[in-house]
């Protein structure tokens, strides 16, 4: 595994750490740091020997959204300009991967965070933790999370977490259905670790076929990628300027 500056890859026989590694920031999101976890991501999906991927944030929460600081910087840095379609990209390689992603959800995960939590195929959170989609509460969009919770939860539940763009808490999350299990906040990881391991015991054949099946379900035949359609959507719609990025979350 190629070395990273802002993710941490950790193997563990059959079960792959995916680390968001920016605590000091609380994992918020840069540029280079999407870029790196879709390095990481395309290299587990080609090892054999990895059959099931937990993502985590260090130091305790999973990922606080976009880094503001970083994206506002003066001079601009470099990377702003192409992050709508790396970050975009990342989102169908998690669509496609073929092997089981568990999230742990620490702390809280909040806008382009709380997309990065709805893309795993199961969640184990914390009493205390809590996920946002807060978007529309900044008269933005969200597109990624749009797709994500129509892909995973249908319409209605998509429209009740994303107009609404609160705070939702363990339990709640439990009782909408968005995570797998609610946990003590101390045991998130160790829970999250006995599922993924747990996992790992399947046949990989069974995975990686119902993982296709579910895909081609939720896609018509010659139907567009739901994160372009979704992204196309934030376009027409605008997004207006101010001090948050011109970026979709």
């Amino acid at each position: 595994m190629a070395g990273f500056e802002f993710v941490q890859v950790e193997c563990n026989g059959p079960v792959a750490e995916l680390v968001l590694n920016r605590p000091a920031r609380k994992n918020a999101l840069t540029g280079p740091l999407v870029a790196e976890l879709s390095a990481a991501v395309g290299e587990l999906a080609a090892d054999d020997a990895v059959r099931v991927v937990l993502v985590r944030g260090a130091g305790g929460a999973f990922c606080s959204g976009l880094d503001l600081k970083e994206f506002n910087a003066d001079p601009r840095p470099e990377w702003v300009s192409a992050f709508q379609g790396g970050w975009r990209g990342l989102h169908q390689q998690l669509f496609e991967f073929p092997k089981v992603v568990v999230c742990a959800l620490e702390g809280y995960a909040i806008n382009a965070g709380s997309a990065l939590v709805l893309a795993g195929d199961l969640i184990v959170a914390g009493r205390g933790a809590f996920l946002q989609v807060g978007e529309v509460r900044q008269g933005r969009p969200a597109p990624m999370n749009l797709a994500w919770l129509r892909i995973r939860f249908g319409d209605a539940l998509a429209r009740r977490v994303a107009l609404i763009g609160d705070r939702l808490y363990g339990p709640e999350l439990e009782r909408l259905g968005l995570v797998h299990a609610v946990v003590d906040d101390e045991r998130v990881l160790a829970s999250a670790r006995e599922l993924a391991a747990s996992l790992a015991e399947l046949p990989v054949e069974g995975i990686a076929t119902t993982k296709a099946i579910l895909r081609a379900l939720g896609l018509p035949p010659g139907a567009d990628s739901p994160f372009a359609v979704a992204a196309a959507g934030a376009r027409a719609g605008g997004v207006r300027s101010g001090p948050i990025p011109r970026v979709a979350e």
